[in-house]
């Protein structure tokens, strides 16, 4: 599947990609809604976020004063933002030197089921780790992991009628002082890691864009 690219350089806003995408999105709707248009070209945004916190949407309108507080308070990383997004899965962090990747595309054209779907990113992660010779695998948690402890890739989709929006948080150097205000995945326990934890790269400038091409 060829996508058009559009790469947002340094780091950005999550509000800005949250943005672009919408307006992808919408056309995309648009089309589908009066198939006479001209179809717009499927599309991935890539980006590194300035530090942000975002919620899946089982998490929208439950986070306390207290925890946005937490969330958000100063640290010797800087301060991270809140957002609440409509993807699934629980609190996250995106940040700089993580890799996040919105794939926009009606999965419908490409005989795609929401499961199918996740599996497919998961599978497109897992290569891209390999190839930076990082063993990783799919756990009976979401995302993708190096073991059944370390959570390296955080997937979390959303779909109006089977058009995609989100998509992956590849962890490439992301400091990982800011995960210890959340859980993985909500779970108890369990730890975050990174490409450069696990020795595969040095840098988000090493992943380059075929690596993110998306082949069902």
């Amino acid at each position: 599947m060829k996508l058009h690219h559009l790469h947002l350089p340094n780091l950005t806003t999550y509000a800005h990609a949250s943005a672009l995408q919408s307006t992808l999105v919408a056309r995309l709707l648009a089309h589908k809604a009066n198939p006479t248009t001209p179809p717009p070209p499927p599309a991935i945004i890539t980006a590194q976020f300035h530090p942000v916190y975002t919620c899946g949407r089982r998490e929208v309108g439950t986070i306390t004063p207290q925890q946005l507080a937490h969330l958000t308070a100063p640290t010797p990383h800087g301060q991270a933002d809140f957002h609440e997004a409509l993807r699934g899965g629980q609190t996250t962090f995106h940040g700089p030197g993580q890799l996040t990747a919105y794939p926009i595309f009606d999965l419908r054209r490409h005989a795609l089921t929401a499961r199918c779907y996740v599996h497919f990113l998961e599978a497109c992660v897992m290569r891209t780790c390999a190839r930076y010779s990082v063993e990783t695998r799919r756990t009976q948690n979401p995302g993708v992991w190096t073991d059944e402890e370390h959570k390296i890739c955080a997937v979390g989709v959303h779909l109006r009628r089977n058009v995609s929006s989100h998509g992956v948080g590849l962890n490439v150097m992301t400091d990982m002082g800011w995960f210890e205000r959340i859980q993985a995945c909500g779970l108890e326990g369990k730890k975050t890691t990174s490409l450069l934890l696990q020795g595969g790269v040095e840098g988000v400038e090493e992943i380059e864009e075929g690596d993110l091409e998306l082949d069902p």
